[in-house]
């Protein structure tokens, strides 16, 4: 009988373990991430992306984005002599991960640094940012988006655009004027309308004569109020001319607390670093934004803003997931072979790598869609159409990355000490926060019905890739006879608007990565060659190039 080799091993010895992800740099590896900022007109941001990259990449870094998901903020709603202080307490770590976003400019870039590719810098650092942390995204991006509404009433950004603008983190809570930084949250939802902020019922009165910029009182409710801590907030609420927007400070300009009351703090799925609150306006001082009863059209500046930050914040997320199981994979071996050398298990990461692609390249022309709205509105037209497009589909493809790279790690991925629970538990928010799903595809219809200039943009866009591939020249023809059928519009507003996305990314794969790269997401994603999980791509597909463009290494 043939003798058999057998290693021993003592109990505790641990092996065929990979050594954690950490100590390397987050922007260097990440080939699709590197190429979308060239090309899209932010190569001047990489000396410091790079830099940045390496920070965030630290042990101890990521080590504070596990710090503050496990020790969450505790709300304080009176001080121990029985005072009214409605404040948010977070833990050290909490503070750290602002002060490294504010102090990078993740909240001010395009404002401070105006120019070609500021928002695609922007989205560059903040993609990096993210994914050792997404709770601080949220007040960092409210904070960046509040600059275009708040300069729809001059007199407002003149008082506030200073603090909200700087660099300095200032987590007191005290009057914002002896502050040396401000954060900026919104409240618009109700319990009883959700999205539907024309059902909300907050009231305002003005304390004079009313009008844009003047004092009112305001009374009533919000379900969802975003960074609580925050310094000031824009609150959607019914005057006597209809909906309107309101800035609404935690102090009064006579030295008090606002009457701001928080109610509780949500028990979220994810997101649990971050604070979002229900909160209670009992005649709240504040002052309006714009005219009575434009408060959606005011407030919605604030909006379209982050919902950039929502496409990119989880392309940012499948980032993340994608090296984890990447990593993982190459350390470890079973049937004696390292997982990533196995068939099945190539296929499935090379097709996590070419979500993200696909996701990146959207995300960051998106960026590139705010820089040219500046100049041009045909620009602006489409970027509005387009980011809708890419909010509702990258943040819906988030989950899915985040569910399948927790399978590549197996029981190890499932547990709480490692990132991709916590990943997992994080992704479907971006797609619920700033209108869900179904909002963006009804955004979508109504410019397909009322603006067909920009419908007209969106393909031409897309068409810039024609000729590249008979499978993409045959998506994009029949998609444009999709969108020209009014009949059964809603009804098949998911598909039709899951279609847009995969022509956009198409056409910016085939035009800007190898042809490999946009040969397999045109097998997959345009030609029906593949099935509805990940892992399913053609046979021929060319793994070990999508798995290298993606492949994380450590600085040893």
């Amino acid at each position: 009988m043939a003798s058999v080799n057998l290693t021993i091993h003592t109990p505790h010895e641990v092996f065929n373990q990979p050594p954690p992800l950490e100590n390397y740099n987050l922007y260097t590896h990440d080939t699709p991430l590197r190429e979308a900022v060239r090309r899209e007109g932010a190569a001047w941001i990489e000396e410091r992306a790079l830099e940045y990259g390496a920070l965030m990449g630290r042990a101890e870094t990521l080590h504070l984005g596990e710090l503050a998901n496990r020790y969450t903020p505790v709300l304080k709603t009176h001080d121990r002599f029985g005072h009214r202080i409605d404040e948010v307490e977070f833990h050290p770590a909490w503070h750290d991960l602002m002060r490294l976003g504010i102090t990078w400019g993740a909240h001010s870039l395009p404002w401070t640094e105006p120019g070609p590719g500021a928002h695609v810098a922007r989205a560059a650092l903040g993609m990096i940012r993210n994914q050792v942390d997404e709770g601080t995204s949220c007040p960092l991006t409210m904070t960046f988006a509040v600059i275009p509404s708040l300069r729809l009433q001059p007199e407002l950004a003149q008082a506030w655009e200073g603090r909200v603008l700087s660099t300095e983190y200032d987590p007191r809570c005290m009057p914002a004027e002896g502050k040396r930084g401000a954060l900026f949250g919104m409240a618009m939802t109700e319990r009883q309308g959700g999205s539907d902020v024309r059902a909300n019922t907050t009231t305002a009165q003005p304390l004079s004569r009313g009008g844009p910029g003047q004092e009112y009182a305001i009374t009533g409710h919000k379900w969802f109020c975003s960074a609580p801590m925050s310094d000031a907030f824009l609150v959607l609420a019914q005057a006597s001319g209809g909906l309107s927007c309101f800035l609404l400070p935690r102090w009064t300009p006579d030295g008090t607390r606002n009457a701001f009351h928080i109610q509780r703090l949500k028990d979220k799925i994810g997101n649990r670093s971050n604070a979002s609150s229900e909160v209670e306006f009992r005649g709240a001082w504040a002052r309006l934004v714009g005219e009575e009863g434009r408060g959606v059209p005011t407030i919605i500046e604030m909006v379209r803003h982050t919902r950039l930050d929502c496409a990119w914040g989880s392309a940012s997320t499948m980032r993340r997931a994608v090296a984890e199981a990447l990593h993982h994979t190459a350390y470890r071996s079973a049937f004696g072979r390292r997982l990533i050398e196995q068939p099945l298990m190539k296929n499935v990461l090379a097709d996590l790598c070419l979500e993200y692609e696909g996701a990146v390249a959207l995300a960051l022309r998106l960026a590139r869609g705010f820089d040219e709205s500046r100049e041009s509105e045909a620009a602006r037209r489409l970027t509005r159409l387009a980011t809708a497009i890419g909010k509702y589909w990258i943040t819906k493809r988030g989950p899915l990355v985040a569910g399948e790279a927790l399978e590549c790690l197996g029981g190890g991925g499932y547990v709480e000490e490692g990132p991709l629970a916590r990943l997992y538990r994080d992704s479907p928010l971006n797609s619920i926060w700033e209108g869900s799903g179904n909002v963006q595809c009804l955004d979508v219809l109504r410019t397909i019905r009322t603006d067909p200039d920009a419908v007209g943009l969106l393909f031409e866009e897309i068409r810039l890739a024609q000729g590249a591939d008979r499978r993409f020249d045959q998506f994009t023809v029949q998609l444009a006879h999709e969108v020209q059928d009014m009949v059964t519009l809603e009804t098949r507003a998911r598909r039709l608007v899951e279609k847009l996305a995969l022509a956009l990314e198409a056409s910016l794969l085939l035009r800007h990565t190898p042809t490999a790269v946009a040969d397999a997401f045109c097998a997959a994603r345009l030609d029906g060659d593949a099935g509805l999980a990940f892992g399913t791509l053609p046979a021929g597909t060319d793994f070990d190039m999508l798995i290298e463009r993606a492949q994380p290494q450590l600085e040893m």
